[in-house]
């Protein structure tokens, strides 16, 4: 199933690490100043607003990303 979401993702040396979807961007914004308060070198945080491939949780009805569909 695809849709548009809104990702926070950790850049690990330029290549997608990890992404999580946020329910706005305020928030993501918000988790992406908690995450930047540790420095990690190489570490990036990035929001973006994509369409993905998204999974959903039978057990409790939560959304994953599958695949992120960069334009």
């Amino acid at each position: 199933m695809s849709e548009v979401v809104i990702a926070l993702l950790m850049i690990v040396n330029n290549e997608i690490a990890e992404h999580r979807i946020q329910p706005s961007m305020g928030e993501c914004l918000k988790g992406k100043r908690h995450a930047e308060r540790q420095y990690r070198p190489n570490v990036q945080y990035s929001c973006i607003k994509s369409e993905a491939e998204i999974e959903i949780n039978t057990t409790d009805g939560s959304k994953t990303i599958k695949k992120l569909i960069l334009k």
